[in-house]
């Protein structure tokens, strides 16, 4: 399974739902496996420094291959590595980042924001979902 166009859409359009579900507009990135943009959507009252935010999450998912909630870890203060946030262009070592894997590779990479963090996650995990129930087109 790859992250194709149309499986990028996928998650953007199952990221949109839940946002509407739980009343949150939130700005939506999907990053293929070289940190490129693959789908971006931003939903109508979402803030415009969510932009920035959701594509960092991302990136932090997709560069570390992990939510990107699980870099706090190593970048907050007495941590390994203080100051790792500040590096790769600003990470974002918070809830909303998810990787996007199939066949036990990386593909991707979907990152949200707009609401509380616990709610970015949510919507990107549901996001997620998506792209691994996403049928294969013929």
């Amino acid at each position: 399974m790859s992250l194709t166009a149309d499986r990028a859409r996928a998650v953007i359009a199952a990221a949109e739902t839940k946002a509407w579900e739980i009343g949150v507009p939130v700005v939506v990135a999907v990053l293929d496996a070289g940190v490129h943009l693959k789908a971006f959507a931003r939903m109508d009252g979402a803030p415009l420094a969510s932009i920035d935010i959701a594509l960092k999450k991302a990136r932090t998912s997709a560069l570390f291959r992990a939510p990107s909630e699980a870099v706090w870890e190593y970048c907050k203060p007495g941590a390994p590595a203080p100051g790792l946030e500040l590096t790769n262009g600003g990470l974002a070592p918070f809830g909303g980042g998810v990787p996007l894997e199939a066949g036990g590779e990386l593909v991707g990479a979907v990152g949200v924001s707009g609401g509380a963090v616990a709610q970015d996650l949510e919507i990107a995990k549901a996001a997620a979902a998506a792209f691994h129930f996403e049928p294969e087109r013929a």
